[in-house]
């Protein structure tokens, strides 16, 4: 049994080792050679660490170390063969080649660019124009150290809005059945907390100087319409605020950091309906 767990793991990975006798050091031995493909004894050890625990415990012992060598033996026969016969000249091998070439070509461009826009932000933070002071968290605190909840029901048209708040202004308990039947924000946002600086500017202006329990509306945001009530306000310690106080800093002056680019890099967003 284990013998063809070991087959059906190993069987699965391709050794791709050509190092010639020269090229290899004392620590580096050749470990198998099938025509002028070798295998040395670190190919070996790299893999396998790609075995399970199990199965490398087994590929310790003389029998799976043995058991190993002939797996990679059979597949480099095969390979070898399959070279000599010219079937690497097949167009659906070519063609199955290229795709697989041009699938991991992108999955390398795409981690390149966003390792490349991590490095970059984490530069920015660090001692770039969005890194964030102590004081300026602190200050941040002294003006704003409080928490506000609403509940919200955001439509796609502000004439089922006007409705909506028509009838909340009428029948305040009515709110739970006119948010299932009209709703469209997602349950994230049916009823959420904030700080000032975490959600929307003029929402949150209206939630800070409105009363718990008011119906506010109707705003449009890129959302849609608003109809807001506040539900809740509490005050924060600063250990709870700090982090939520930083990003937010960190958010603004990035939004600043950003609009400052276009002026550097330009900018051109195509409507679709053009």
């Amino acid at each position: 049994m284990r013998y063809w767990i070991i087959c059906l793991t190993a069987g699965l990975l391709l050794t791709g080792c050509h190092k010639s006798p020269s090229e290899t050091s004392s620590a580096d031995m050749v470990a198998v050679r099938v025509g002028n493909a070798f295998i040395t004894q670190e190919d070996i050890q790299t893999r396998l660490k790609l075995l399970s625990p199990q199965d490398q415990a087994f590929a310790q012992t003389p029998m799976g170390y043995q058991n190993l060598l002939q797996i990679i033996t059979r597949e480099k026969l095969i390979e070898a063969d399959a070279k000599h016969s010219q079937l690497f000249q097949d167009p659906q091998y070519q063609e199955m080649l290229a795709a697989k070439r041009s699938e991991l070509d992108k999955i390398y461009n795409d981690f390149a660019s966003q390792l490349l826009t991590q490095f970059w932000y984490t530069h920015q933070q660090t001692d770039g124009p969005i890194s964030v002071t102590d004081k300026e968290i602190k200050d941040y605190y002294n003006k704003y150290p409080y928490e506000m909840t609403i509940k919200q029901i955001i439509v796609d048209n502000a004439q089922t809005a006007d409705q909506i708040l028509r009838s909340l202004k009428g029948s305040p308990g009515s709110w739970n059945s006119l948010s299932h039947q009209h709703n469209i924000a997602p349950d994230s946002l049916k009823t959420l907390s904030f700080m000032p600086g975490e959600y929307l500017t003029n929402l949150e202006a209206v939630a800070a100087n409105s009363s718990i329990g008011k119906v506010q509306g109707f705003f449009k945001t890129p959302q849609g319409f608003h109809i807001i009530m506040k539900t809740g306000e509490r005050r924060l310690s600063f250990e709870e605020a700090q982090p939520r106080i930083r990003q937010v800093l960190e958010n603004q002056k990035l939004d600043e950091l950003l609009e400052s680019l276009k002026t550097k890099y330009e900018v051109i967003i195509y409507d679709k309906n053009e």
